[in-house]
């Protein structure tokens, strides 16, 4: 589930800026990467570092040397273990990044896992204006660069969407305005909703326990949830233990901010659960329809529940909607933190 903006100028995002989040900027070259990058270094006070440069000083090179005497695929690899060892320094920063950089599948999901990413879109027309005089891009130096613009661009759009957080028209407002609505309504929130074995039975399953609402009616108010607080949220459901855990580790690489997790029978003993779960360090809540207090002996046992922050049982279906508030507000600072077992 996904949240939309204004069309034509923000299509995902609606609040503000995190302390110590990231903030990537991303876009064909000669978008304004680098001109916005340092007036939102002096807006927010964060550090801008383009990748571009960062590579340079490493190979003691420019990009456009790089590319003559070892190819393009060599600079896309190193743009690769730069973006890797990016993700190990931590948040705070500002990255302005090639523009060649997300058209690498493994490169999306690292700028995704790296912070809040904001695609720059221009038209090849406004490129071609700011770039024809400018020898140093290798992949201009053409016959008909404008072509050759118009060309790689309708290439790289879908990488550059498929990453984006945020998705800025640079044509449709001025300098100011862009930034404005980047420190103020860049932040989208990113959650995930996982639910175990028999969940997608509700309404079928022990009605006395469960309640008589399905599992579309759980989908539905979440769905409501999202909308209210603009955050993203996905959904999961899985049978399989394999499945639950696979998918927790793709939340690791996929920028999720917090978990909210239903584990179902597997919450008595599946330390695969458990040991994923411990291995992703954003806020994590359990959550139980049913008071587990009050039920069965093994139920009151959850192995999974040590290493999530809280656990919510007994509240029903609302139990996922406080243990969404809970997550925003820990990241936040908004949102009601309500108070729950």
């Amino acid at each position: 589930m996904e949240s939309g903006g204004s069309a034509g100028q923000i299509l995902r995002g609606n609040k503000g800026m995190r302390k110590g989040q990231n903030l990537i900027l991303i876009g064909f070259m000669g978008s304004g990467k680098t001109t916005l990058g340092v007036r939102l270094s002096y807006r927010l006070r964060m550090p801008v570092e383009d990748t571009d440069k960062l590579i340079e000083r490493r190979e003691g090179r420019s990009v456009n040397e790089i590319f003559a005497d070892d190819g393009e695929e060599y600079f896309r690899r190193l743009e690769t273990e730069l973006l890797e060892e990016l993700g190990e320094k931590g948040g705070g920063r500002i990255y302005s990044v090639g523009g060649g950089t997300p058209v690498r599948k493994e490169n999306r999901r690292l700028l995704k896992g790296l912070g809040k990413v904001v695609y720059l879109k221009v038209s090849p027309e406004t490129v071609y204006e700011r770039l024809k005089e400018d020898s140093t891009r290798p992949l201009l130096q053409c016959p008909d660069p404008l072509s050759r613009i118009r060309q790689l661009m309708e290439e790289r759009e879908a990488a550059y969407v498929d990453c984006a957080d945020m998705v800025i028209n640079m044509e449709e407002s001025d300098l100011e305005d862009i930034l404005v609505r980047i420190v103020e309504e860049g932040e989208t929130v990113k959650l995930l909703v996982i639910n175990g074995p028999n969940i997608n039975f509700l309404g079928i399953r022990e009605k006395s326990v469960y309640g008589t609402r399905d599992y579309q009616y759980l989908l539905d108010i979440i769905r409501k949830k999202e909308e209210e607080t603009g955050s993203r949220i996905a959904v999961f459901q899985s049978n399989h233990e394999g499945a639950i855990i696979d998918r927790i580790q793709e939340a690791y690489f996929d920028g999720t901010e917090g978990i909210v997790i239903n584990p179902g029978a597997y919450t008595h003993y599946s330390y695969a659960i458990r040991d994923a779960l411990a291995s992703i360090t954003v806020p994590k809540v359990e959550v139980h329809i049913s008071d587990i207090t009050r039920r069965e002996e093994f139920r009151k046992t959850s192995v999974t529940a040590p290493a999530c922050d809280r656990q919510i049982y007994g509240q029903g279906l609302d139990g996922y909607l406080l243990a969404i508030d809970h997550i925003l507000s820990a990241l936040t600072g908004h949102g009601t933190d309500t108070s729950f077992p």
